[in-house]
């Protein structure tokens, strides 16, 4: 322990930053997967900051979500917490045989699970980051159609790896995947990309008592069907309590995204085949780390999402 505080300290100090005290005491918002080390530090000049260590492996992508949250603070994205420029320059410093990166640390409150998913004032300051997020990365720099990704193929190659090592899982999922193939697969690729957050949910927004106060965890940015992040909200929200599905959270959350273009269309037509589209994302995360009980828990949300597709879009208005 003592070793790592010493590297922390070290490290700290490439921002010109003395650190008073590590407060292993304050929760962190957002996966501890996305890097090796986090902690939170109170420095002398009276602030807390978030410090990180970063995989090695991923240094490349962290400088790219880097300049990407840049770009989209200079834009004046609501809601973006950059990371800090060191001394020297960089945003990731080699330190101790590791590599950091620092930003401020954005003090939230918890959200009340499941509860929070029936505050309807949550449904509108969702959309409008949304909103505000497409017209203020139309032209960021750092991707474009060639990186775009795809969820149909990604789906095909989970179903592949399924096939192989969780049979019975498979057994499962084949009438979701059949109720995708009916029309959403031909489809998709006529899909409107835009720029995306790609990990759009609750649990990775900071909240404040009556708003959001930060959105963290960039870690899948990228080009993306359009409607990638509102389909995975809607997803979020109705596994925490499926009666959120129908919920004025998330209706006046798709409401306000229709009303401002970004569910239209074609998407408009497939968002419900997305939300479930989506959802083996999530399924490939609980079979990666062999969680049973997620893996059925999201079998039998993703079908009970299929068997009520179209009651779900006529209660959506799509």
């Amino acid at each position: 322990m003592a070793k790592i505080d010493n590297s922390i300290t070290r490290a700290a100090a490439q921002w010109n930053l003395k650190v008073t005290n590590i407060r292993r005491d304050i929760p962190i918002a957002g996966s501890p997967e996305r890097c090796e080390l986090r902690f939170v530090i109170e420095c002398n000049n009276g602030r807390l900051y978030l410090i990180e260590s970063v995989f090695d492996t991923d240094v490349h992508h962290k400088l790219k979500i880097i300049s990407c949250l840049n770009f989209l603070s200079g834009k004046r994205l609501s809601y973006i917490n950059p990371y800090i420029c060191s001394v020297k320059n960089g945003y990731i410093v080699y330190c101790d045989d590791r590599f950091w990166q620092l930003s401020p640390f954005v003090e939230g409150v918890v959200l009340d699970r499941p509860e929070y998913v029936f505050d309807r004032w949550r449904g509108a300051v969702l959309a409008d980051f949304l909103i505000e997020l497409g017209n203020k990365s139309k032209k960021i720099p750092f991707f474009n159609s060639s990186t775009l990704f795809s969820i149909k193929d990604y789906i095909y190659k989970l179903i592949s790896q399924i096939k192989t090592n969780d049979p019975d899982v498979l057994i499962k999922i084949e009438p979701v995947l059949c109720f995708l193939e009916n029309r959403f697969m031909e489809v998709h690729d006529m899909l409107p990309v835009s720029f995306c957050h790609g990990d759009f949910h609750p649990l990775n927004i900071i909240w404040s008592q009556d708003s959001i106060r930060a959105v963290i965890d960039w870690e899948f940015l990228g080009v993306k069907p359009r409607i990638y992040d509102a389909a995975n909200m809607v997803g979020c929200l109705g596994i925490e309590d499926p009666e959120g599905l129908t919920g004025e959270l998330t209706c006046d959350f798709i409401t306000a995204l229709k009303e401002a273009g970004l569910i239209s269309g074609i998407s408009r037509e497939l968002f419900p085949e997305f939300v479930i589209a989506v959802r083996f994302a999530w399924l490939s995360e609980w079979l990666r780390h062999k969680d049973r009980e997620m893996i059925e828990l999201e079998t039998t949300y993703m079908n009970l999402l299929k068997d009520n597709a179209e009651l779900l879009k006529n209660i959506w208005k799509i």
